[in-house]
C-alpha cells in the first residue's frame, strides 16, 4: 500500500525548491510563495506560553513526517453534500491533486469563474491578483506561513457584478491514509453579485491519519450575497490547520455555515471583517467530537464600518474525552457606530469525561452599539432519557434525538436542505450509547 512517505516532497529547502520548479505559475505567485517560506524559516513553532495556544498541545506534531505528494495515495472518499443537489459546477482533489473540474457552460458565459485554482490562476492570474492574500496574511503564524509557500491545491470562485447563481457550486478536498493537503479557498463576489458554494474535505477512512494546513478568503463586495458552507470530516488521525477570513462590503450578506466532525486536533482561526456601512454576517458552527479528539476554534467579528450586524452561534457536543476550545471575540472600531454584534456558544456534554472551554470577549472602542455574548455547558438530563425511554425509545435513540434537538437552532438556520440533511445525519450517526 502506498504511503505518504513515497513520492512526496519534503516541507524543506530543497523541496520548496523541487516544488517551485514544478509549478507553472505566475513571477508575482513565485514571489509571494518565496517570501512566505522565508517567513516560515524565521517563526517558530507556537507553544502554549503564547496565549492562543495556551489549551491546545501541538507538541506531538512532527512536520517532517509528511510531504506533498506527487500523486494522489489512493480512493476517492465520498461527498455528501452534493446529495441529490443541482449543481452549477464542481472541483474535486484527492491528497491535493486535481481530479475534476467542470462548470456549466451557460454559468461560464455570463464571466463567472470557477476551478481548481492551480487552473484558474495560470489562466487568469493577472485578474486575480488583486484579489489573492487580500484578506489572508501569512505572517500570522508559522503554520500560514508555511501553507502560504506550498499550497497547491484548493479552488475559485469568481462571479463578476450584478451576476446571481441560482444554483450552487461545489468542492470537494479528499485525503487519503497518510495524506496531505495545503488547499486554498479563493471567493470573490463583486458588487451586487450572488451565489452559493458547497465545500467539503474528507478522508477515506474515520481512522484515517494526516496533516491538513489550510486557508480561505471570502471577498465580498457592496450588495452582494454569499452563502458559504464548510464541512469538515477528516479521519481522527488528522492533523488539521486552517487560517479563514472574510471581508463582507457595503450593505452586503455573508452566512457562513461551519461543519465540525473529524480530526485529531483542529486549531482553525475564522474571522469576519465587516469593512462595508450596513454589512451583515451570519456564522453558524456545529462541532461534534469523540474518543480523544481535539478541537479548537478562534472567532473574531470586527466591526469596522457604521451599522453593521453580525451573529456568531457555535454549538459542540462532546463525547468520551475530547475536548472543545472556542474563544470568540467581538472587536467594535471607534468609528462602527451603530453596530449590532452578538456570539454565542453552547456545549452538551456526552460524557463525565469530556471538556469545552468557552471563553467569549468583547472589545469596543465605539460608544454608541449593542453587543452581547453568552456560553452554556451542560450534560444530557437523564429525566429526558427517562422520559424517551418510558415511551418505547432505547437509550442510545433517546440520547440522539436530544442531541439533535440541541443541534436544531443551528439546523434551523441554515436554508439548503441538503446541508441540513448531511449534519444531521452524519452526527446523529456518531452518537453512542452509555450510562
Amino acid at each position: 500500500m502506498t504511503t505518504a512517505i513515497e513520492n512526496q516532497i519534503a516541507f524543506d529547502e530543497s523541496g520548496f525548491h523541487s516544488f517551485i520548479e514544478s509549478r507553472s505559475e505566475p513571477g508575482w505567485l513565485t514571489d509571494l510563495r518565496k517570501s512566505a517560506w522565508q517567513q516560515f524559516n524565521e517563526l517558530d513553532w507556537p507553544t502554549n506560553r503564547d496565549e492562543e495556544w495556551m489549551r491546545t498541545d501541538i507538541r506531538l506534531f512532527k512536520l517532517k513526517k509528511f510531504g506533498l505528494p506527487s500523486a494522489a495515495l489512493g480512493p476517492q472518499p465520498t461527498s455528501v453534500l452534493d446529495a441529490g443537489v443541482d449543481l452549477a459546477g464542481r472541483v474535486i482533489a484527492l491528497d491535493g491533486i486535481p481530479q475534476k473540474s467542470e462548470v456549466d457552460p451557460e454559468v461560464a458565459a455570463q464571466g463567472v469563474i470557477f476551478g481548481g485554482i492551480a487552473e484558474v490562476m495560470r489562466d487568469h492570474g493577472d485578474q486575480l491578483q488583486p484579489f489573492f492574500n487580500r484578506v489572508f496574511k501569512s505572517e500570522t503564524d508559522r503554520f500560514s506561513a508555511l501553507h502560504a509557500a506550498f499550497w497547491s491545491s484548493g479552488c475559485v470562485l469568481y462571479v463578476p457584478r450584478g451576476v446571481a447563481l441560482e444554483r450552487p457550486l461545489h468542492a470537494f478536498s479528499g485525503m487519503s491514509n497518510g495524506g496531505v493537503d495545503l488547499a486554498h479557498t479563493l471567493v470573490i463576489l463583486e458588487d451586487g453579485a450572488e451565489a452559493t458554494l458547497l465545500a467539503e474535505s474528507s478522508s477515506d477512512t474515520e481512522t484515517s491519519t494526516g496533516f491538513h494546513c489550510g486557508a480561505i478568503e471570502l471577498i465580498v463586495g457592496s450588495q452582494a450575497n454569499l452563502r458559504y458552507v464548510n464541512l469538515q470530516d477528516w479521519g481522527q488521525g488528522v492533523w488539521h490547520f486552517a487560517h479563514q477570513k472574510a471581508t463582507v462590503g457595503k450593505d452586503s450578506n455573508l452566512q457562513w455555515t461551519a461543519g465540525a466532525l473529524g480530526s485529531r486536533l483542529s486549531k482553525v482561526n475564522q474571522h469576519v471583517d465587516l469593512t462595508g456601512e450596513g454589512a451583515n454576517c451570519q456564522v453558524n458552527g456545529v462541532l461534534f467530537t469523540e474518543n480523544k479528539q481535539h478541537l479548537s476554534y478562534h472567532t473574531l467579528q470586527q466591526h469596522k464600518a457604521p451599522h453593521c450586524t453580525s451573529d456568531f452561534l457555535y454549538k459542540a457536543a462532546l463525547q468520551d474525552t475530547s475536548r472543545t476550545v472556542w474563544r470568540g471575540m467581538i472587536k467594535v472600531d471607534e468609528g462602527a457606530q451603530k453596530t449590532d454584534g452578538f456570539q454565542r456558544n453552547d456545549n452538551l456534554l456526552l460524557s463525565n469525561h469530556a471538556r469545552a472551554d468557552s471563553i467569549p470577549g468583547l472589545e469596543i472602542e465605539a460608544d454608541d452599539v449593542r453587543c452581547t455574548h453568552g456560553s452554556t455547558s451542560g450534560k444530557v438530563d437523564e429525566e429526558l432519557i427517562f422520559y424517551a425511554r418510558s415511551r418505547g425509545f432505547t437509550r442510545k435513540e433517546a440520547i440522539q434525538m436530544i442531541v439533535t434537538g440541541f443541534f436544531q437552532q443551528v439546523f434551523d438556520r441554515v436554508t439548503i436542505e441538503s446541508v441540513r440533511e448531511a449534519l444531521g445525519l452524519a452526527i446523529s450517526r456518531r452518537v453512542r450509547d452509555y450510562e
